[in-house]
């Protein structure tokens, strides 16, 4: 099956399934079960092997996954089995928490370089980098092969951002701005808006 027809939101549950895995790993569990996985996750055994089934058989009926070959089965289709360098534009107060983040490097993550628009930050230091003059933006990524950036600037800025890391030859973002960005259909786009979803979840709130 080709990657264009797995349907996205398939895609999007295969890290929450690693995520738990790991931590059954973490605790020395060594084999689980989709009712089991299903259990901690509050998703439907029947609905994971389902999801799984689009990339392989993984498990045997009766005995379960193996939940270590399964992490590596899930870090393989992910493509997090080898750290990805990632580039972080904006550094405000939200900017310097992910800068700051310890748990990206243990998931497949590094941030390697960080920009900001502020003369008062160039220069400066964050987490142990230098903060680049988002001027250089283009020529930074480029020679430094970066495909995965973290956006964390205002709305009115991300668009104009945006355009340059296309630009550049990113092929990820992820945006923090509350803004949609309008990108080629091959640059993948993931929005982090904390409001949507407090919107989202007050729509339940009586």
């Amino acid at each position: 099956m080709s990657i264009r027809e797995i349907p996205d939101i398939v895609v999007g549950r295969l890290p929450v399934y690693l995520r738990a895995l790991t931590r059954m790993a973490q605790d020395g569990q060594l084999i689980t079960s989709s009712k089991e996985l299903g259990e901690r996750l509050g998703i439907s055994s029947a609905q994971i092997r389902k999801d799984l089934s689009h990339f392989g058989e993984f498990g045997k009926q009766g005995t379960g996954y193996q939940i270590l070959y399964l992490v590596e089965q899930l870090q393989r289709i992910l493509h997090t089995e080898a750290e990805w360098q990632v580039a972080l534009v904006g550094v405000g107060d939200l900017g310097r928490a992910l800068a700051n983040y310890n748990g990206f490097a243990n998931r497949g993550f590094r941030i390697t370089a960080v920009f900001d628009n502020d003369p008062a930050k160039v220069g400066t230091t964050i987490a142990g980098m230098p903060v680049l003059d988002s001027s250089q933006i283009v020529d930074e990524i480029r020679a430094r092969g970066l495909r995965i950036v973290m956006l964390a600037v205002p709305a009115g800025r991300a668009q104009e951002i945006a355009n340059r890391l296309v630009e550049a030859g990113v092929r990820a973002i992820l945006n923090y701005a509350p803004i949609n960005l309008t990108v080629p259909k091959e640059v993948q786009v993931q929005y982090i808006d904390p409001v949507i979803h407090l919107q989202r979840m007050t729509f339940y709130v009586t």
